[in-house]
């Protein structure tokens, strides 16, 4: 699916983090790409990632996935909502809704959450830390956006649901199917279907916070440290007062603590391996069978295409003198020359032939082979 009345980089500038955007039916041509079934069918299975949210008065309740087939068949005549997780990862229909989005980095892509709910259905006022883009799949839900909130808005006691205690709708739309509604992060949002089979596409994008930067960069450290590596004084004299810090043992502590954060190439590198970690590391998507090279080669030479697996995260950051490093699915991938060359199609493209010039570099198809034995890559046969 493609845009067909969007002008991205006025969005970026007028919008994007700044204030919501209701989309009136930008596509060329909207065509909800999965059934209820089906979307119900994701929720009864063990490696998804799914929630059935219930309503009884001014209340909600939240039933944790997977759950069965007969618990639909039990629903009463209250509103629910069923929220399914990383739906583009199983359905590729669902993953060519993010294609229009490419002009957002991929490493900011998190994931297409896909909602189905009875008329009246919601999960309550609330507001995300991240931006998202709600898509109209099915019938119609009425949004109403509120106020900025942050981690001082007061919310109410609950125990799976982050609702806010209290809200007010600044503004109000019933979004039709293929309507698309923005939301930056931090704005209380609160939205409710409009009739039977209301479908909803939240296509999210992740925004990590100073606080999970810090901790998660710091915990990559540690492991590479040792306990030789101490604070010495060699040039100590005595002092007026022995209970004073002096300020040059302040900057030799403060120095060996920021020495090693601040070394940009490796936080670089520790970076891109953390942001391209897979949402569901436990999930084994390599081939039964791993490809040789000669196989390989044999393959590209026939033009079969190759596709990325929607599951798998690619990025790359580029280097000095041509080279740069590749990551995919947490793991890094030093490139330079032809290898590097194709790391950026490969980030840039979702379906591919590799050039007839690739594929005499042992390189190039040892990198393939080694995504493609990963589960990261795979030939399109369709």
């Amino acid at each position: 699916m493609q845009f067909t009345n969007f002008d991205a980089a006025a969005f970026l500038r007028d919008y994007w983090q700044k204030r919501p955007l209701l989309i009136r039916n930008p596509w060329q041509s909207w065509r909800n790409p999965l059934s209820p079934d089906e979307l119900a069918g994701l929720a009864c299975e063990d490696h998804v990632e799914s929630r059935l949210i219930t309503q009884s008065s001014d209340d909600w309740n939240a039933e944790h996935g997977p759950l069965p087939e007969t618990r639909f068949g039990e629903l009463d005549k209250c509103p629910w909502t069923l929220l399914v997780q990383a739906v583009d990862q199983h359905v590729a229909d669902v993953a060519a809704l993010i294609e229009p989005f490419r002009f957002i980095p991929n490493w900011r892509i998190d994931d297409v959450m896909v909602s189905y709910a009875s008329d009246g259905g919601g999960v309550g006022p609330h507001f995300d830390h991240y931006d998202v883009f709600l898509v109209q799949g099915l019938g119609q839900r009425r949004w109403q956006i509120g106020g900025m909130c942050n981690d001082q808005t007061p919310l109410r006691s609950h125990e799976d649901l982050l609702l806010l205690a209290e809200f007010e709708a600044l503004d109000e739309w019933i979004l039709n199917p293929g309507d698309m509604l923005y939301i930056p992060p931090g704005v209380a949002h609160n939205g409710v279907a409009v009739g039977p089979d209301c479908m909803t596409y939240s296509i999210g994008f992740r925004s990590p916070s100073r606080k999970e930067l810090i901790g998660s960069w710091c915990d990559d450290l540690l492991p590479q440290m040792t306990d030789d590596d101490r604070y010495c004084d060699p040039d100590l004299v005595t002092q007026a007062n022995p209970g004073e810090i002096p300020a040059n043992a302040i900057d030799r502590l403060h120095a060996m603590i920021t020495e090693k954060l601040t070394d940009r190439k490796e936080f670089a590198k520790w970076f891109g391996e953390y942001s391209s970690t897979p949402r569901y590391p436990e999930t084994d998507w390599r081939p039964e069978e791993p490809i040789e090279a000669d196989h390989l080669r044999e393959l590209l030479t026939a033009d079969h295409p190759l596709i990325r697996n929607p599951a798998s995260r690619f990025s790359f950051v580029r280097e000095e003198q041509g080279k740069l490093m590749l990551f995919v699915d947490g793991e890094c991938f030093p490139c330079a020359g032809k290898t590097a060359e194709l790391a950026e199609m490969v980030c840039a493209q979702d379906a591919f032939v590799i050039d007839p010039e690739w594929r005499r570099s042992d390189e190039v198809v040892a990198l393939i082979a080694e995504l493609y034995n990963r589960g990261s890559l795979s030939f399109d046969w369709g």
